[in-house]
């Protein structure tokens, strides 16, 4: 395990239990979306308690690994795995710093993880750097809202990090993905689902430039 690998154990055991329902409603055609038309070779950024993992059972992709630094919900994404008889190799290293030489993969997808990224910009170099040129990032996050949502998510932020394996709540994600001039943005939507604090979500498609 990494030195600085976080660790919230009561976070990691409610997880699933209490995006059960989101999971079999609003969020599948999204986590449909990141994987369509999947192939090659295929990174998870943050696999969490693998929620992303029946999805790559029924795609194309040749190779999966996946990251998750947290102990507590990488062993439920390793008993996931196990049940779905998934081939995925699963480390505890952080987005930050990833163990993998520059353009190994042909897409990295990340769902729900950069609100939990402590540096975003790093993240995003690393992303790019194990990436092949031409390769794709695709992305499902819950981002800043706008009005008085991003009123609530402004004040209760502080607490939300706390309670919530270090979420951020009110993060400009997408502004900090577009603004990276090393990828070209093929695809962006926001979408009305979720439920405040957390809404709007956005998913998208940035392109590694060759």
């Amino acid at each position: 395990m990494a030195e600085d690998s976080p660790t919230h154990p009561l976070f990691a055991a409610l997880y699933d239990p209490v995006t059960a329902v989101a999971e079999r409603t609003v969020l599948r055609p999204h986590r449909e979306y990141l994987v369509r038309n999947l192939t090659g070779r295929v990174l998870d950024l943050g696999a969490g308690t693998g929620a992303m993992f029946p999805y790559f059972s029924n795609s194309e992709a040749a190779s999966l690994h996946a990251i998750e630094p947290d102990p507590h919900m990488r062993k439920q994404a390793e008993s996931k795995a196990s049940e779905l008889d998934l081939e995925i190799d699963i480390g505890d290293a952080s987005a930050e710093s990833l163990p993998y030489g520059d353009d190994q993969f042909d897409t990295v997808v990340a769902s729900m993880v950069f609100c939990t990224i402590t540096d975003v910009e790093a993240a995003l170099a690393e992303v790019h750097r194990v990436l092949k040129p031409g390769g794709e990032f695709r992305f499902l996050e819950h981002v800043h809202a706008d009005g008085w949502r991003a009123t609530v998510q402004n004040v209760l932020a502080p607490l939300w990090r706390r309670i919530a394996g270090g979420c951020h709540l009110n993060r400009q994600t997408i502004s900090q993905f577009t603004a990276t001039p090393e990828f070209d943005t093929l695809e962006i939507e926001r979408l009305d689902v979720g439920m405040t604090p957390v809404w709007p979500f956005v998913r998208g498609r940035l392109r590694k430039r060759e």
